[in-house]
């Protein structure tokens, strides 16, 4: 499976066993209508693609005053999925007749019989279910990210679970998939470092590893998707108020509006590990038993563990300051607040730590504060807090253990490896 360990790869048995059956019956019928997801965001101040219209039967299909739709919306059914049944139309032409974004022409019979076979069934994912026809407005794709697709919409799936980002997706449609963001009907699915929201490594929709989108030469590495700390947020709060434990949340970013949720996902695929190169099964057991506070509290801890290593290849490179073992620096205990510490440069160590008196007297070890806490080989339980500071002129956002032992230490922080690497160590 390309360059994974495969001993960190999530296989759809552990999926199903160990994540999605915690979610709850009410949560998955939520995820499964598009229409309640809609109004359960919509309750709880989450964007969504406007509603224009819904039709449950064949009179309403047929007595619409479909001439009010002159461009710019979207059909799909209430339970699809996969893109299945879905038509973005961008316009009408002089004769009346309605043009989607691949350029297709479709009559008022067209679409209502498309409207027909939604209402029987033909696309729906759930066989048995009620479906109807959801009429919304076209969402208008983020400038920074239609350079990149093939006429249709781009979307981000991010893995939630338990308020955590735990791995995320950039889909984009191609000439093969026919303008759809679905990896299984030939789109293009790009890894995203959760710490920036810069691209990393891509995939096609039949696994491949590739560098370029299809028949370009714009590369798919290395640019940050707009809006990310919001998509990372979005993503969690629909999550959350939809109750579901494990989660895949599809999200548009629209040039407006920005962060929409499109769809929820309770069995989310496993294609996002080929795409970012990292197994989701080490990740789903790091977050496990973490208490999770709020949905930034979520993103802090997501944005603290899952760094990609790659995505520090693609930012812009900075010159090197010198320090040495022993360094002088600020820590930034406020808006306007910074105190003078000695740090002690040891490399030995690949996480930084802070004395836990230090961290008591500068108020860092309230519940709200902590990231979550690591249980060592010892069995001794450290926090992990998150700590701002200033080291030749360069400001540096970590998280630190906090360590009983740097009590008695004449330097109360030590940097480690993780915290070294816009610096060259002398003596």
């Amino acid at each position: 499976m390309l360059g994974l360990n495969t001993r960190e790869i999530l296989g759809m048995n552990a999926r199903n066993r160990l994540y999605t059956s915690k979610n709850s019956k009410s949560a998955r019928k939520i995820a499964n209508s598009k229409f309640l997801t809609k109004e359960i965001m919509s309750q709880n101040g989450i964007n969504v693609a406007q509603v224009i219209a819904i039709l449950s039967g064949h009179d309403e299909v047929n007595t619409y005053a479909w001439e009010t739709l002159t461009h710019d919306f979207v059909i799909k059914p209430s339970n699809g999925s996969g893109g299945k049944g879905i038509v973005v139309f961008k316009q009408r032409d002089h004769d009346g007749n309605l043009i989607d974004t691949m350029g297709s022409r479709w009559t008022l019979e067209d679409i209502k019989t498309h409207c027909l076979d939604i209402l029987e069934g033909k696309y729906s994912s759930h066989p048995g279910v009620e479906t109807s026809v959801i009429i919304e407005e076209r969402v208008e794709i983020h400038p920074q990210l239609a350079k990149f697709c093939y006429k249709g919409t781009p979307d981000v799936r991010v893995i939630v679970y338990n308020s955590v980002p735990v791995m995320a997706m950039l889909r984009l449609p191609t000439k093969e998939s026919e303008g759809r963001a679905n990896l299984h009907q030939g789109a293009v699915g790009v890894g995203v470092d959760l710490a920036t929201g810069l691209t990393t490594t891509a995939i096609t929709g039949g696994g491949r590893p590739i560098t370029h989108v299809p028949d370009s030469k714009k590369k798919l590495a290395g640019f940050l998707v707009p809006h990310w700390e919001e998509i990372l947020l979005t993503a969690i709060k629909a999550a959350n108020v939809s109750g579901i434990s494990y989660a895949g949340v599809d999200i548009f970013v629209d040039k407006v509006k920005g962060p929409i949720v499109v769809e929820l996902n309770t069995s989310p695929g496993l294609s996002i590990q080929l795409a970012n190169q990292k197994g989701l099964r080490r990740r789903l057991e790091r977050i496990r038993d973490l208490q999770v506070l709020s949905p930034e509290h979520g993103l802090k801890i997501a944005r603290a563990l899952f760094r990609s290593s790659l995505a520090e290849k693609f930012t812009p490179p900075t010159e090197r300051a010198e320090i040495g073992i022993i360094s002088t620096g600020e820590l930034i205990v406020g808006k306007k607040k910074r105190q003078e510490i000695t740090f002690f440069v040891n490399t030995k160590r690949s996480r930084s730590s802070i004395s836990r008196a230090l961290a008591t007297e500068l108020g860092w070890l309230d519940p709200e504060d902590l990231l979550w806490v690591q249980k060592l080989d010892s069995g001794e339980r450290q926090p992990v807090i998150e700590v701002n500071f200033v080291l030749k002129g360069k400001k540096i956002k970590t998280e630190m253990l906090v360590s009983r032992q740097l009590d008695k230490s004449k330097y109360k922080i030590h940097l480690g490896r993780k915290d070294l690497k816009e610096f060259v160590i002398k003596g």
